[in-house]
């Protein structure tokens, strides 16, 4: 079920037999000169979206679609929050679905520069509550798609050379095989990018300057894609439904 082409009655009826909900969540931001800007929240998506047509019991929420992508902001189209403001949503969108009875929250991640900003946030809604020694009505749960069992291996073997870390043909391909009509083709120079730090925007424009890290994602095909996606999904249904069956201690 698809939040966002449900009705709020379908909804409370849902959760009268689940109380988990899958929030993709990404960036907006560039992927060097063939990838799409919304990659990072593309991939999650497509993985999520893909679940939930082979298991339809699988709840999924809207996408968070800009994260945090200051360093790239030296490229056109790229938007990015700050902290503070990439944390005050993801509260407020946890406070939402906990209001009306979701208590397994499990964030599908497509931007590695999330993570410490989506953890500092679990850390911080989770304080609120020690504070005053409640428990909280709600598990968090953050998990990068490429981290899900299988996927980094398989992503490995198919590009052992030339994976990098930004605009990796691993992601390029996942966004290849949902949406084939915008493929881009450009020239690489080089034909794998360098590794680097990665600083503020200028920096990282001064560093990487077609945006790439590390990557040639002239590799990537719609084939690879769908076979990172025919991978990603059933490890994602395995894993969700291991966060909603876990048990927790007594309070």
């Amino acid at each position: 079920m698809l939040i966002h082409l449900s009705s709020w009655p379908e909804i409370d009826a849902r959760l009268k037999t689940t109380k988990t909900v899958v929030v993709p969540i990404g960036s907006n931001e560039q992927h060097g000169p063939t990838g799409l800007l919304g990659t990072d929240w593309m991939c999650p998506e497509i993985i999520a979206h893909a679940a939930e047509k082979q298991d339809g019991s699988l709840i999924v929420a809207p996408t968070f679609n800009i994260g945090m992508a200051q360093h790239h902001l030296a490229f056109a189209g790229t938007i990015s929050l700050r902290p503070s403001t990439f944390m005050a949503a993801i509260i407020d969108w946890v406070s939402s679905l906990s209001r009306h009875g979701f208590e397994r929250i499990y964030f599908l991640n497509g931007h590695g520069g999330n993570v410490a900003t989506i953890e500092a946030t679990f850390a911080e809604m989770y304080a609120e509550w020690s504070f005053v020694e409640e428990s909280p009505p709600f598990v968090l749960k953050l998990k990068n798609w490429w981290d899900l069992p299988g996927v980094n291996s398989l992503c490995s073997r198919i590009f052992p050379t030339g994976h990098g870390m930004h605009a990796t043909p691993s992601e390029i391909a996942v966004t290849q095989a949902a949406w084939p009509d915008h493929i881009k083709t450009a020239p690489y120079s080089p034909r794998i990018a360098p590794n680097g730090p990665i600083r503020d925007a200028l920096d990282y424009r001064a560093r990487f300057p077609d945006g790439r890290i590390g990557s040639d994602p002239a590799q990537a095909s719609p084939e690879h894609g769908r076979t990172i996606i025919n991978a990603a999904v059933p490890a994602l249904l395995k894993d969700v439904a291991d966060f909603a069956n876990e048990v927790l201690p007594a309070t």
